[in-house]
């Protein structure tokens, strides 16, 4: 599974995570990226975020069918958080990649860090939002980065998604509606199998991409990839 980032993480931490260890019991591998925006990405070259994903994907994939222990028929892509937007771009025009999970929806950007730009109530990761956004998206004041995020929407895109999807989503995510998630699955019309999750309170993972319990996400997610991938399992 190629493994893009959000807006304020980094594959370090994604690693720490423990996710690519549940995908290695299930006999995946996992290549975690630094994209435009994030990571070394940003802060060691200066790349600041692009919306056009697939530019991400064309390279990780084309790296991947140079390597002899991988199936290049069988890989693909997870993204968290406004990676909800990425990963599905990604698998749209991509279409290499043989599934796609979004971890946590992210329908309308403009509906998730454009209401944060607009309202200082609005429910935010980290301290110091506002220079962060302006630092990943590469803008100068908030209305370039206003325009900047209203550019990432799945709207024409996830129509265009053909490999199996799924949409993991927390219940009562304060920074991302669950209508987003709702509305990635119903338009992704072309996809052999869209399915969305959505963790509530009896089991956990009701914030926003599970934050208060990874584990539960972390579990389904590797299970349903592991269902469609069917990987050779690891011997024990």
């Amino acid at each position: 599974m190629i493994h893009f980032d959000g807006f304020d993480v980094t594959k370090e931490w994604m690693h720490l995570c423990g996710i690519a260890k549940e995908f290695a019991r299930r006999g995946i591998s996992t290549l975690m990226v630094d994209h435009p925006g994030i990571g070394a990405a940003l802060r060691l070259q200066g790349l600041p975020m692009n919306h056009d994903s697939e530019r991400w994907a064309r390279a990780a994939m084309d790296w991947l069918e140079m390597r002899g222990d991988i199936d290049a028929a069988r890989v693909g892509v997870i993204a968290m958080s406004l990676g909800g937007y990425y990963a599905p771009r990604a698998a749209a025009f991509e279409q290499r990649l043989a599934c796609c999970v979004a971890w946590g929806a992210r329908w309308d950007n403009d509906g998730s860090h454009g209401r944060m730009l607009r309202d200082p109530d609005a429910p935010r990761s980290v301290t110091g939002w506002i220079d962060h956004a302006l630092w990943y998206y590469g803008a100068i004041t908030t209305e370039d980065a206003a325009r900047k995020i209203a550019d990432m929407t799945l709207q024409d895109v996830a129509d265009k998604i053909t490999c199996p999807l799924l949409v993991a989503h927390g219940a009562h995510d304060r920074q991302v509606p669950v209508e987003q998630a709702q509305r990635t699955i119903r338009e992704a019309t072309r996809s052999r199998r869209a399915e969305l999750m959505l963790f509530d309170a009896d089991e956990g993972g009701v914030e926003h991409c599970s934050g208060d319990q990874f584990s539960v996400a972390i579990d389904a997610m590797t299970d349903w990839v592991a269902d469609v991938l069917q990987p050779l399992r690891p011997s024990t």
